[in-house]
């Protein structure tokens, strides 16, 4: 438990600013001491909303007409004590009620991130379930609120539960061959070990690797660039998918120098939609800055748009997109006289006029659909941070060395590292430089 825990907390749960309702949470040992210090005589019935006339005690002055409600610990959401006032969302009530709160003893402001954190000390959560919740709370898409769900819930959380207590199981049973050896009573060091199921364990992490990163897809959006040359209308095609005018367009080639990157809700999913600079040889020190940028742009991508001018044989251009799903879209087909949905007979695409707006639905249902294949969901949990990757990897590495390794303690060592690598995932070891990265994201109220 953290020492911080003697303190009581309190601050803002709900954004700041004015609105309808605002909730100042206090949670500690000395949670029920807020309640006679604004005017509450008795402690309302656990979990019942209590209507209340807040008041400053020391002179009766009126602050709010609110409801107050009681959260015994354990069985609450830090696992201590914690008092909720449901306030008038003025920022002159809110204000009132922390400095009253602040000239209690004991009692000071939480950092962001606190009330979580000590939930997390208190065994309420674990840092898996921690990192679900404020993914849950930062959720923009419907496929973003699924699976932050899923992992506040526990389903990521129970599967590396699962696999560490089956490697310390087999963990135990080495150590068991060592600590009896030199008595007889087990016959080989590694006798009890269930190969079988190691290597079971093994396929299941490596199965869970081999994902296509979608868990990290949904939680950080899409990546999509739009690639082509100069004047080809990339500004306007990325206005014309944001609906507003996100991106400068003018006739003249080069205007856009830098990458210019629009947040999209396409079809349930995030979606991170980048205007580039136009690709082209140019002696302009500046412009082949923006060059090298719209090429790293294309190589970070899940998906490349490949734009063209309409009826152009040449107007692709010939880049790697390093293993990014293309879409080649030919752009100005208002402009020509015949037209065909293909674009130009060179390499098939989607003809569309940005300008018009004519062929961008069919280009939307492209992009949806190859949006959904990348980020299709499963029932099986999905790996959503890079954190979370690097220990699966470690564990996988140290139990494909213990699967070769002959001697019986390198072998225990070997699942020794791979124990604690999902540990450190689920917050039962070696986590002390973890928490401030992770709690940090979170609000002053959470």
């Amino acid at each position: 438990m953290l020492d911080g825990s003697k303190e009581t907390i309190y601050a803002l749960s709900t954004p700041a600013g004015r609105g309808g309702v605002a909730v100042v949470r206090v949670s500690g040992p000395d949670a029920k001491m807020s309640l006679p210090v604004l005017g509450i005589s008795d402690v309302p019935k656990p979990r019942v909303a209590t209507r209340a006339a807040l008041k400053r005690a020391a002179d009766d002055t009126p602050i709010d007409d609110a409801l107050v409600l009681s959260f015994p610990g354990p069985a609450s959401f830090t696992g201590e004590d914690v008092i909720e006032f449901h306030l008038h969302g003025g920022m002159a009530i809110i204000d009132a009620v922390q400095a009253i709160l602040g000239d209690c003893p004991g009692f000071r402001l939480a950092q962001a991130g606190e009330f979580t954190r000590r939930a997390f000390w208190n065994g309420k959560i674990d840092l898996v379930e921690a990192e679900g919740l404020v993914d849950l709370i930062e959720a923009e898409t419907e496929a973003q609120r699924i699976q932050a769900l899923r992992q506040l819930k526990g389903s990521l959380s129970a599967l590396y539960n699962g696999w560490q207590k089956q490697l310390a199981d087999q963990l135990a049973l080495v150590e068991l061959g060592l600590d009896f050896s030199d008595e007889g009573d087990v016959e080989e060091a590694d006798s009890g070990l269930d190969r079988q199921m190691m290597e079971t364990i093994l396929q299941e992490m490596q199965t869970h690797l081999n994902d296509g990163r979608r868990g990290e897809i949904v939680r950080n959006g899409i990546k999509v660039a739009i690639v082509g040359a100069p004047n080809v209308g990339k500004s306007s095609l990325l206005n014309a998918l944001a609906g507003r005018d996100a991106a400068i367009v003018s006739d003249v080639a080069g205007t856009t120098r830098d990458r210019v990157d629009v947040h999209l809700n396409l079809g349930g999913q995030a979606l991170v939609l980048t205007d580039t600079a136009g690709l082209r040889d140019s002696e302009d020190v500046i412009e082949q800055e923006g060059i090298r940028r719209s090429l790293s742009a294309a190589s970070e991508a899940d998906i490349v748009l490949l734009m063209g001018e309409y009826g152009s044989d040449d107007g692709i251009p010939a880049i790697d997109t390093a293993g990014a799903e293309p879409i080649v879209v030919w752009n100005k087909a208002d402009l020509s006289p015949v037209q065909t949905s293909g674009g130009s007979c060179s390499r098939p695409g989607i003809s569309i006029s940005a300008r018009t707006g004519d062929g961008i639905s069919a280009l939307e249902e492209a992009l949806t659909n190859l949006v959904r294949s990348l980020a299709l969901q499963s029932e099986a949990p999905a790996l959503t941070r890079a954190r979370h990757r690097e220990a699966v990897h470690s564990a996988v590495a140290r139990m494909e060395e213990a699967m070769r390794e002959p001697d019986a303690v390198l072998l225990a060592e070997h699942l020794r590292s791979a124990v604690a690598a999902l540990g450190r995932i689920i917050g039962k070891v070696d986590v002390e430089d973890l928490l401030d990265r992770i709690f940090r994201d979170f609000c002053i109220g959470k």
